[in-house]
């Protein structure tokens, strides 16, 4: 049995599982083209129609499979709640022993559109387990977006499990921070380093900190822009062999944990292979 074929049957039969029932008619073949393009990226590490379908084992030929693949995807029938959330859930449940590192994201998407998304990372992979699409070309999604994505997400996450957040620049909010602080997560994100930092009462831009490169410098218990969220940890770091320093909020404790999951698995640049591969 050839290597397509045996990871098929076997993605088919645990999508399966997650069924109360036997899957029979429209959904039995929604679930075989679902199984086919699951089983097609995971063969050709690729997020292409074309190339999904040359790892799939089908005896159709390869542009019909493409073609059965682009209506599936542009089907509106094909509903979140049905083909999507039931794996989201399993896999999250799978990993809630470990805790969960979620990213946030935006990024340009074909036809105009801009897609804000939530990955959740293991083994230097994002998994995307939601997202919002809206049209446009460029530019950020607002915080109240945010916010509502990350709603969202708290619902699908299973309950008692530890949750770290990460984020760029753009997610630096603190109605997004609050929110996840009240979900009882940990986060860190990084912030620009014009960002105004309240330290004993006393006001300054993080781009006034004296740092040099290799050091690592913690602002606790400081409160963060002129809207004076916090207490929060502030953090200048400046990795050997950057051009430039980067700026971190986090409310974790400790200034190195909240570098080490900044940094683990790299996952901004992980992220950004899975769109563009």
């Amino acid at each position: 049995m050839s290597d397509n074929r045996r990871r098929y049957r076997a993605i088919r039969k645990e999508l399966k599982k997650l069924y109360p029932f036997e899957p029979k008619g429209n959904l039995a073949r929604h679930l075989n083209t679902l199984t086919g393009l699951i089983s097609g990226i995971v063969g050709s590490n690729s997020a292409h129609l074309p190339k999904i379908a040359k790892k799939v084992p089908d005896r159709t030929k390869k542009e019909s499979r493409v073609k059965r693949f682009s209506r599936w995807v542009s089907n509106e029938r094909i509903e979140f709640e049905c083909y999507y959330l039931p794996y989201v859930e399993a896999l999250l449940t799978s990993l809630a022993h470990r805790p969960l590192l979620l990213a946030m994201d935006g990024s340009e998407m074909g036809r105009g559109c801009l897609t804000l998304m939530v990955s959740v990372i293991y083994k230097k992979r994002a998994l995307p387990i939601a997202w919002i699409v809206v049209q446009g070309s460029k530019g950020h999604f607002p915080e109240e977006t945010h916010v509502r994505l990350i709603e969202q997400v708290h619902d699908i996450v299973p309950e008692g499990c530890d949750v770290i957040f990460l984020g760029d620049g753009e997610f630096d909010g603190t109605t997004l921070q609050a929110t996840i602080a009240g979900y009882g997560w940990e986060y860190t994100c990084r912030t620009a380093k014009n960002a105004q930092i309240c330290e004993d009462s006393h006001w300054f831009s993080l781009d006034e900190i004296d740092i040099q490169p290799g050091n690592c410098i913690e602002l606790p218990d400081v409160a963060i822009t002129r809207q004076a969220y916090g207490p929060v940890l502030v953090i200048a770091w400046w990795q050997a062999g950057y051009e430039d320093p980067i700026y971190l909020v986090t409310n974790m404790e400790l200034a190195a944990e909240a570098c080490y999951w900044y940094d683990c698995a790299i996952w901004r640049v992980v992220y950004l292979n899975n769109c563009t591969s």
